[in-house]
């Protein structure tokens, strides 16, 4: 086992535990952890069976397998950055939604009552 193979194996070991720890004391919600753990699990899954990551990699057509994971990173960000995008979206129109319902109330509640 080379040096570079245990220390990934530490680091995807150590993002594995992070993860899990945020979602044990509530700090990170499952719904969205669930990508994050998927990518920390294959992380580790390459970081223990480092064939597998020559082996893909070399059915992608990636001459430099170390040069896979940047991609699978890459994909990772992107991902994270589209849910949370659409996260963001959905809660810019419930606050949207509020916003109108509290200025119905605001103006029906200023007006005279007769």
């Amino acid at each position: 086992m080379q040096a570079i193979q245990i220390i990934s194996i530490i680091g995807s070991t150590a993002f594995l535990i992070t993860i899990i720890e945020l979602i044990r004391k509530k700090q990170l919600k499952e719904a969205y952890a669930i990508i994050w753990l998927i990518f920390g699990l294959l992380f580790m899954f390459f970081s223990c069976w480092r064939k597998a990551l020559d082996y893909i990699s070399e059915i992608i057509g990636i001459y430099y397998p170390p040069a896979m994971l940047f991609l699978l990173l890459i994909i990772a960000i992107t991902l994270i950055l589209i849910q949370f995008s659409v996260v963001i979206s959905k809660q810019n129109d419930q606050i949207r939604a509020l916003t109108q319902e509290i200025a119905l109330l605001k103006e029906k509640n200023d007006k005279p009552q007769k």
